[in-house]
């Protein structure tokens, strides 16, 4: 015996199928689409994001005196940030597939954690906020990877590691001259 299934709203199919199929289906319902830039100028465009993630003491001076067993956490962050930026448009379903022209990532620590900024530039006809954003998202949790050893509680437990502020610090969209 067949039964349908009546979904009200896009969320709610994605509990009832694999998300290979929640993808395709994504794609064929005729509210969700990506939106058309092409009437839209290239221009300059630049994004800057900003966010921290919160460690042990002990965890911050053994990122500053090279004494990660996994390597220099914040180097590799720096890395997985521009792959990151580079794939967007595959991790976000709706990001237009951009030309980036520069990514400029870095850091500072405080007593606690350990602060980035992403910044992306592009030549394009839409903006760079979602690549700036999820080269952060990517150096944080890269991060955190790298130094989860030494940030477990007894029963294995992050209770003080925190990823936290992530945000927009601006966005730039310089007209054509």
């Amino acid at each position: 015996m067949n039964r349908l299934l009546k979904i009200d709203n896009i969320h709610s199919l994605e509990r009832f199928l694999p998300s290979t199929y929640y993808s395709f289906m994504v794609h064929n319902l005729p509210h969700v689409r990506m939106v058309d830039i092409d009437g839209k100028p290239v221009v300059y465009r630049e994004a800057e994001s900003e966010g921290m993630i919160l460690l042990r003491e002990e965890t911050i001076r053994r990122m500053k005196e090279a004494r990660v067993e996994k390597g220099n956490p914040v180097e590799v962050a720096k890395v997985a940030a521009i792959q990151a930026i580079k794939r967007t448009p595959d991790i976000i379903p709706f990001c237009h597939p951009i030309k980036i022209t520069s990514v400029d990532v870095s850091h500072h620590f405080n007593e606690k954690s350990v602060i980035f900024t992403v910044k992306v530039g592009a030549r394009d006809q839409t903006g760079v906020e979602m690549e700036a954003l999820t080269g952060l998202s990517v150096a944080l949790l890269t991060v955190w990877d790298m130094v989860k050893m030494y940030e477990k509680d007894e029963s294995g437990n992050y209770p003080g590691t925190k990823i936290h502020d992530i945000r927009v610090k601006y966005k730039v969209k310089k007209s054509p001259r």
